[in-house]
């Protein structure tokens, strides 16, 4: 079916005066190449249309909208390692659209609880602040909390580069050319690009494309998981563009906004991104999540984290202090928490870990008495925790780029500073 004229445009939303069903992909003409849209919202008499590439230069009379009676596919097959789409799921590397293989659809299904299996394998990434006190869990969903100008960037390059997960899909949303090109260059350099699946929403591309970037990621993560029997790891980057896109679409459909003009359906709108990793039952494969999100000024409250650390199992929070002395990755270990982690660790292994948690947070006590009654007024043994601590973040949560610590390392290096 196809409506000529709109009844009206606000932001990237077209509204029509016709019925269509939810979800359903159309296709906007208007002064160039077809535009691609969904349907937001299905009335009786009308439906509000979201265009991914933007509204801009569309009339009201001119402006026409094709309906398909089709939700948006991606096609997928193991062709898709090793190469860069768009935000849209569109090549972008010159290599030609994929054929064979078969079309999914992006809203992905959804998962029943009972086909879960309860995730046990370890993934090792090579830092000591994250495989000994922080220890990632295939098939879990465990979230970067970053901030402005900390090198987020550079740990998720690096853990998608020394996780030895079969392959890594690397969804960005709202980044800069030059993090794209640090990205690429990082996986072609680390020998991985083969392995790799790069889906890219620039800055500069229409924030309202952000919304379907995660979501065709993850639809290919689950091809390859499920059908193939791969061992995914999805790095999305930046949640908070998402977010923010949501609230902007939200904005322009005039809902009443919630906690900081953010839509009441955030948090299940998260969760239809985030409850899409995991392990199920028959199928070899597996999807682990590792979202990324900045937290506005660097507040761990805010609705964006806040949601998140409800549906995700645990987080890994990065410090500005740290990243001020010179460390990485900044990792503030007392705040960062894995629940999956207990259950698949030896004993040896989490009583290293409880000794330097308990001895970390002691130091952070005895800094704050240092500077009260200055250092030399301390007792011997704060002396001594002092003294643990900064050889703790120096040697310890301290690493090169790309330097790939063996889990046997770590447990040494600990051991030799609690002693």
């Amino acid at each position: 079916m196809e409506r000529i004229g709109l009844r009206g445009i606000r932001g990237d939303l077209v509204f029509v005066d016709a019925e269509a069903g939810f979800d359903e992909i159309v296709r906007v003409r208007g002064d160039g190449a077809p535009r691609i849209g969904r349907v937001i919202y299905a009335g009786e008499d009308f439906s509000t249309v979201l265009v991914f590439e933007g509204t801009r230069g569309l009339g009201l009379e001119e402006a026409s909208v094709r309906f398909s009676g089709k939700p948006l596919k991606m096609r997928v097959s193991e062709e898709i390692l090793g190469r860069e789409f768009d935000g849209l799921g569109r090549p972008r590397d010159g290599l030609g659209e994929i054929f064979g293989g078969e079309t999914q659809e992006i809203s992905g299904a959804p998962m029943n609880p009972v086909t879960r299996v309860y995730p046990h394998e370890y993934i090792h990434t090579g830092f000591s602040a994250i495989d000994a006190l922080c220890t990632i869990v295939r098939g879990q969903k465990l979230p970067i909390f970053s901030a402005d100008g900390l090198p987020h960037d550079r740990l998720a390059a690096a853990i998608a580069t020394q996780s030895g997960c079969d392959a890594v899909i690397f969804a960005a949303m709202g980044i800069q050319h030059d993090t794209a090109d640090f990205f690429r260059r990082t996986f072609i350099e680390s020998g991985r690009f083969e392995q790799t699946v790069l889906f890219l929403n620039m800055a500069d591309d229409p924030p309202a494309e952000r919304v379907a970037t995660p979501r065709f990621a993850l639809t290919a993560a689950e091809f390859l998981a499920f059908r193939l029997g791969y061992h995914v790891l999805v790095i999305l980057t930046d949640m908070t563009a998402y977010a923010e896109a949501v609230r902007e679409i939200s904005s322009s459909r005039g809902e009443i906004p919630g906690r900081k003009g953010f839509p009441g359906y955030m948090y299940s709108d998260f969760a239809s991104i985030y409850e899409r990793a995991g392990v199920r039952a028959g199928a070899p494969g597996s999807i682990t999540q590792i979202p990324i999100l900045t937290m506005p000024a660097e507040d761990i409250t805010h609705p964006i984290p806040d949601l998140t650390g409800y549906i995700t199992e645990g987080q890994i929070v990065l410090c500005r202090e740290l990243h001020q002395k010179g460390i990485f990755p900044p990792i503030n270990v007392l705040t960062s928490l894995s629940r999956l982690m207990k259950d698949v660790i030896a004993r040896p292994h989490a009583e290293v870990a409880a000794k330097l948690f308990a001895r970390y947070a002691e130091a952070q006590d005895a800094r704050a008495l240092a500077a009260v009654i200055s250092e030399e007024d301390l007792s011997p043994r704060d002396k001594k925790i002092l003294q643990f601590a900064n050889e703790f973040e120096e040697i310890f949560l301290c690493q090169k780029d790309f330097e790939s610590r063996t889990l046997e390392e770590t447990l040494k290096i600990a051991a030799k500073l609690l002693a």
